[in-house]
């Protein structure tokens, strides 16, 4: 009877921890990245992702480039992830830039990128594979879609694409803009919205905004206080304080020098949360320039992730009212490059493990179909008309002869 009793007790304790701990063997054997574990998921710490990319450097340095690209405030540095098939070379291929965490306290927007590029190094090297073991190869891309009508989505993804945009194209991933902001801790934050450069005026809110920084139509805060929120975004004491003037901050000097200094065409930056997707303009309802262009990567990107898209325009007369200061005004205003903001979650950062490895995996896919969209980006410009700029661009010679537009 104790033989029988100690037999099932045993088996019960193998359940209980094949059930917590990770599975063995599992494709990202870190602890991050275990979907199938029951312990709260535990974010990567600054240090923690530091040492993965040292080491996956080390691993994979044949197409994977690591280096600093400016350190911040509290003296950490802001690590870049090059990854290319001739890494240690600019070569003439178009560029992609993925960049997360302006927003200390929002760690999907990082943790998103880690899970890349270890997704890209690990497949890299592989020829197709039947992953999911059903006698077909790559049936099945991660997509957000069941293309082969088995049920299941995503389940066997193509290592052909990897090895594709990875010697095709130049991916560029700064997967922590602010990590001052990701290390800081208190009794009521675990993680700090703005950076931690202390200005004149702040007792306890120390720090800018980030996403506030970028310099472009800064002047629109003197003209339209009211509407541009400058109440509380010239308040050093505000979540939202954007700096004393633009790219004041090391970390956005940092995102502003390496830009300048590659080719790029598209860029994500996430952010939590929301499960949204935007895009220029960020300040004006006025549509850009390349809008029909903006609108297709924004739907492919969407079909994918299964977030809202928002085109959010519409307006006849383009009005003025909403952000400055964001990443992607500037990159879209100052350097042509396609500029998207995705807010991963519903919550700002989710500790069920299988929510976590859902939205990485998903956005495996929308960075994926980015890069391989980069490429045509040019031709596309040229080719992809924009049916609301004439109509647009009429009204507004109109209104500026009447004295009435205000410039987007």
């Amino acid at each position: 009877m104790k033989e029988k009793t100690l037999s099932i007790l045993l088996a019960v304790i193998l359940i209980l921890i094949s059930t917590i701990y990770p599975v063995m063997g599992t494709s990202y054997p870190n602890q991050h990245f275990n979907s199938t574990s029951m312990i709260p998921h535990q974010y990567f710490t600054y240090f923690e992702m530091a040492d993965l990319l040292h080491t996956l450097q080390e691993n994979y340095s044949d197409i994977m480039l690591l280096e600093s690209i400016g350190t911040t405030y509290e003296g950490r540095n802001i690590w870049m992830v090059k990854l290319s098939d001739n890494v240690n070379e600019d070569e003439d291929e178009p560029g992609v830039l993925l960049m997360g965490a302006h927003h200390g306290n929002e760690k999907p927007s990082f943790e998103a990128l880690i899970f890349f590029i270890q997704h890209m190094l690990k497949n890299y090297g592989k020829e197709n594979t039947d992953d999911d073991e059903d006698g077909q190869i790559n049936e099945d891309l991660i997509d957000g879609l069941d293309n082969d009508g088995d049920g299941l989505v995503d389940e066997d993804p193509s290592e052909d694409r990897v090895r594709n945009v990875i010697d095709n194209t130049q991916i560029f991933l700064i997967p922590m803009v602010n990590p001052d902001g990701v290390e800081y801790t208190d009794n009521r934050n675990d993680g700090w919205r703005k950076n931690r450069a202390p200005k004149e005026g702040q007792t306890g809110n120390i720090g800018v905004d980030l996403n506030r920084n970028y310099a472009y139509k800064w002047e629109l805060y003197d003209i339209f206080p009211a509407l541009y929120g400058d109440l509380w975004t010239s308040n050093p004491e505000s979540w939202n304080y954007r700096g004393e003037y633009p790219f004041s901050e090391n970390e956005t000097t940092a995102v502003k020098n390496f830009v300048e200094s590659e080719d790029i065409n598209i860029s994500l930056s996430y952010h939590s949360y929301g499960e949204f997707i935007i895009y220029p303009w960020m300040h004006t309802s006025q549509y850009t320039p390349d809008e029909n262009l903006f609108i297709s990567i924004g739907e492919g990107m969407a079909s994918i992730s299964k977030y809202d898209f928002n085109k959010g325009k519409g307006t006849l007369i383009p009005w003025p009212g909403g952000t400055i200061g964001t990443s992607e005004n500037w990159l879209y205003g100052e350097r042509n490059i396609l500029s998207f903001t995705i807010e991963l979650c519903k919550t700002r950062a989710p500790t069920n493990p299988s929510v976590v490895y859902e939205y990485c995996l998903a956005h495996v896919g929308v960075n994926l179909y980015v890069c391989e969209r980069t490429p045509d980006i040019q031709v596309d410009k040229k080719i992809v008309t924009n049916s609301h700029l004439y109509v647009s661009l009429h009204l507004l010679s109109m209104l500026q002869n009447t004295g009435l537009y205000l410039p987007g």
